[in-house]
């Protein structure tokens, strides 16, 4: 889609003012102009991007997975928390493909991500969804208090910035990895494992900033081909490893929680 349905929601990432899309170019008062991307997404980073964003074979290893419906409960289980919200911004979105199966049908979303490959694919995986590129440690470029939710599913949490995005009466949703998330295929090919004490850190950092509202736990096995299993080492930071594997088909773990948060003001 063009970026008219959610360039209402955007911020300048120089100055903070508020955008206004004419044509072809995202424009500030301050002076400061962003083209739009021939694809269809804005980039909004004030940098280049860096050498861990996720490549465009990483993202379609990601999107053969989603597509073969192997996070559909994490997707149906983010869906039902969304379900009211009509401003979704979905955080290190990748595909975007849970912002999608999140959006009610009134609902527009905006997707960001650090890897032009995923805003690419982003700004073409539903009309409601527009796709900016940003770095959000460097801030997100979002009008302070327009946002109904957050998604931040396995991705950077600039929880100041979230908190400031968001509506007093919005939510954070954040999905991290539990012990036995993919247990089978880090046991196998000796991929990188999962910190341990996560959830700890997660609250800790939330600390004055949020409120935990409910967490819910997803877990579910799956009975992977040997290409979904491959897909499912290709598609997250294992793929920078350089790993030339030939799996097997194998029973997968699946095993995320997902938490609530309110901000505080």
């Amino acid at each position: 889609m063009s970026l008219d349905a959610i360039t209402e929601l955007l911020a300048c990432p120089s100055c903070g003012e508020s955008l206004g899309l004419s044509g072809r170019t995202l424009r500030c008062a301050g002076g400061h102009s962003f083209d739009l991307a021939r694809q269809g997404y804005a980039n909004l980073a004030n940098g280049p991007e860096p050498a861990n964003a996720d490549t465009a074979g990483m993202l379609q290893a990601r999107r053969r997975v989603q597509q073969a419906g192997l996070f559909a409960p994490l997707t149906e289980e983010l869906a039902q928390l969304c379900a009211h919200d009509l401003t979704i911004l979905d955080v290190g979105a990748g595909t975007g493909h849970h912002l999608a199966g999140c959006l009610p049908a009134e609902g527009v979303g905006l997707a960001i991500d650090i890897s032009k490959s995923a805003a690419r694919l982003a700004a073409r995986v539903d009309g409601r969804i527009g796709a900016v590129v940003a770095d959000v440690w460097q801030g997100v470029p979002v009008r302070s208090g327009v946002l109904d939710s957050v998604l931040c599913v396995f991705a950077p949490r600039n929880l100041a910035e979230f908190r400031r995005v968001l509506r007093p009466e919005g939510h954070l949703i954040v999905v991290t990895p539990e012990a036995d998330h993919l247990l089978e295929l880090r046991e196998a090919f000796g991929l990188i494992g999962i910190e341990a004490g996560k959830q700890e850190r997660l609250l800790a950092a939330a600390s004055g900033l949020f409120s935990l509202v409910a967490t819910r736990d997803v877990a579910y096995r799956r009975d992977c081909s040997a290409d979904q299993v491959a897909d499912l080492i290709a598609m997250g930071p294992n793929a920078f490893h350089g790993l030339h594997l030939d799996p097997p088909a194998m029973n997968v773990s699946f095993d995320v929680r997902v938490a609530v948060f309110s901000p505080i003001h």
